[in-house]
């Protein structure tokens, strides 16, 4: 974890920062202003950056690699919400919001670098740049009502359907997660997902 003005390689974080989905719209110098709160993460796979459960919350964007979002329950069975990549972000902002412990993980699907910082520091720029703030919560509420569709897809849809429907709605992804981690979303065995990429089902 180190200070992104320190970083080695800050000149090329700070362009990779320059096409995140939250940050591309920023003048230089509120990018300038919140690149002084930011520092460099970087994760290996398996790698929480995030745990179920805690109150210490940081917002994540993601320069390099795949995250995804977990739920796990106390035997340890795990279902993945969501993948996210490169340009993207991750965080916990409504369990803020709402006062209550973050419900899920975060935790690194591939090698991965972020910037992050604390999410009462994220809220607090936000509340000084609204347009930000407005592209921000319409993030945030995508991404649930992605969450809500593919949970509905996992109980409406058969297994070539879900597979199916992951490739057509994330063809940037397909190659990019490990078969294990895909299978575990769509809620199928590795050999499943494997025979019907064979068969050509997708």
């Amino acid at each position: 974890m180190t200070l992104l003005e320190n970083h080695p390689e800050k000149n090329i974080i700070r362009a990779q920062l320059r096409q995140n989905i939250l940050l591309k719209d920023l003048s230089e110098s509120d990018r300038a202003e919140l690149e002084t709160h930011l520092v460099i993460v970087d994760g290996n796979k398996g790698d929480f950056l995030l745990h179920q459960g805690v109150r210490e919350m940081e917002q994540y964007f993601i320069l390099d690699g795949i995250l995804k979002r977990v739920v796990s329950n106390p035997e340890g069975k795990e279902m993945i919400l969501r993948f996210a990549d490169a340009h993207d972000m991750e965080t916990s902002y409504a369990a803020l919001r709402l006062g209550t412990p973050t419900p899920y993980g975060i935790v690194c699907v591939t090698k991965a670098r972020v910037a992050s910082l604390p999410l009462k520091e994220w809220i607090a720029f936000l509340n000084r740049h609204p347009e930000t703030k407005e592209l921000f919560e319409y993030c945030v509420m995508r991404g649930m009502s992605e969450i809500m569709a593919h949970t509905i897809t996992l109980h409406l849809l058969d297994a070539p359907g879900r597979v199916h429907r992951f490739m057509r709605k994330h063809p940037e992804l397909e190659d990019r997660i490990p078969s294990k981690e895909l299978a575990s979303y769509l809620n199928l065995s590795a050999e499943t997902l494997s025979r019907l990429r064979k068969r050509g089902k997708i």
